[in-house]
């Protein structure tokens, strides 16, 4: 049997020729020297909101009955979300009046963003102990807001920077060289993900567990990067002394 065939070379990193970059202070560059290298990195984050629907209804032959019914809910919902925390402008109520056959029905969604997931633990527990089946608490919805992801892009690109930085380090010292400053970075390829499931058996998204939401909620990003650095020549230590 043939054996398969070895992976490609992969470049690490390669010393080049180029015009010498004058003015700069320090040690001299050597003439025409660099270093070619190329990193990568790759983080992830989790999401830092959560969105939880809260629905009740009620149904009564007299339409004050059913509102005060609903609205008595809505406001023990509303007062222990403000006790722990959550500001008004995280909450939306939605409400919807109808008559059904001879009798007057009013429902009512509130919706909750939570940027602590251990208050929202707290509070969903909390109504779910004093309101029981009179209130339906969906699962949470975990996302990220636009401030999360751009945050994640700017620290994989950053991350991807330092390793190419200190590969270049690393090279350099091999050969006995000093690095010199940056002649070119250039990020060259970068990628996005969402979060999975360790489980090998499909499941219904009801079916998973809080940690297992954040997980799939999480994003992942990588970077790809290459640079350009100048060699220095090494200061001689008997001139650095004097």
């Amino acid at each position: 049997m043939a054996l398969p065939a070895p992976p490609p070379a992969r470049v690490f990193a390669e010393l080049d020729t180029a015009p010498a970059v004058l003015g700069r202070s320090g040690p001299p560059a050597l003439p025409g020297r660099e270093v070619h290298v190329s990193g990568s990195a790759e983080l992830s984050a989790r999401p830092d909101r959560a969105r939880v629907s809260l629905r009740l209804g009620s149904r009564k032959e007299a339409a004050g009955a059913a509102r005060s019914s609903v609205s008595r809910r809505l406001e023990y919902i509303a007062h222990s979300a403000r006790q722990r925390g959550i500001p008004e402008e995280n909450m939306t109520v939605t409400e919807d009046f109808s008559r059904v056959e001879n009798t007057y029905q009013m429902e009512a969604e509130v919706c909750i963003i939570f940027s602590d997931f251990g208050k929202m633990q707290n509070v969903c527990n909390l109504l779910t102990e004093k309101l029981g089946t009179a209130v339906t608490i969906s699962p949470p919805h975990f996302y990220h807001t636009p401030e999360a992801i751009d945050t994640l892009r700017r620290q994989v690109c950053v991350a991807a920077v330092g390793n190419t930085r200190r590969k270049a380090q690393e090279v350099c010292r091999l050969f006995g060289q000093s690095l010199g400053t940056p002649l070119l970075i250039k990020e060259e390829e970068t990628k996005e993900w969402g979060g999975h499931i360790d489980s090998h058996l499909p499941r219904s998204p009801d079916s998973l567990t809080l940690q297992e939401r954040i997980q799939s909620a999480t994003a992942h990003a990588s970077s790809r990067v290459v640079a350009v650095f100048e060699i220095k020549a090494k200061e001689n230590r008997r001139n650095k002394l004097l």
